[in-house]
């Protein structure tokens, strides 16, 4: 078989399916630090790593909510749910678990809006920011979702660097950008990442 034919190249599916693996390959590098490296203040972004993945996990869960118009679900970030104090602490363990059923729920929703008769991308929703009222259409709020996390990974990718830990160095961290991504998973010419043992 031509393996063109076998390699995704629908735009809106690779760009949720690279932002979920990208995320779950962050997630799996958290997975070997011990809590305090997880949890450890950086002037970037949302301010650590547990902080920065909670946010973006969190944030996919309720931008697909929105979508289709459920109630959203509590926040789990301390940037969008108020005092800290009322936000737990997860483990990476537990955020690629929220993650996936995210990621999951997020291909149902943009399969459903392409079907004859569905919602379609194009349809309109209106989503409360404080006092203002935005309007966006769904096409764009599943672009937002995959360009917000490729702006969260950034900065996670800068955190895990100055952890200055050994086999997290900027040379031994993996690439996780879309090309990366299929040739990994849909070409196998790339292995997947595993963390030098020192």
């Amino acid at each position: 078989m031509d393996m063109a034919m076998t390699l995704s190249s629908d735009a809106l599916d690779i760009l949720l399916r690279h932002d979920h693996w990208a995320t779950r390959r962050v997630l799996e590098i958290c997975a070997t630090l011990t809590p305090e490296q997880f949890g450890r203040k950086f002037e970037i972004g949302p301010g650590s790593l547990h902080h920065t993945l909670a946010h973006t996990v969190g944030a996919m869960r309720r931008w697909a909510d929105r979508i289709v118009g459920r109630e959203l679900r509590p926040s789990i970030d301390a940037l969008r749910g108020g005092a800290a104090a009322e936000v737990r602490v997860f483990t990476p363990q537990e955020l690629v678990g929220l993650l996936d059923e995210a990621a999951t729920d997020l291909a149902v929703i943009a399969t459903e809006a392409r079907l004859p008769g569905g919602s379609g991308l194009d349809s309109v929703i209106e989503v409360q920011f404080g006092p203002t009222l935005y309007r966006f259409t769904r096409g764009a709020a599943l672009v937002h979702i995959g360009t917000h996390g490729m702006h969260h990974r950034a900065q996670c990718m800068n955190m895990i660097r100055r952890l200055g830990l050994p086999g997290l160095s900027a040379e031994d961290l993996p690439e996780i950008g879309v090309c990366d991504w299929q040739a990994e998973v849909e070409t196998k010419q790339l292995k997947p990442f595993v963390r030098p043992a020192h």
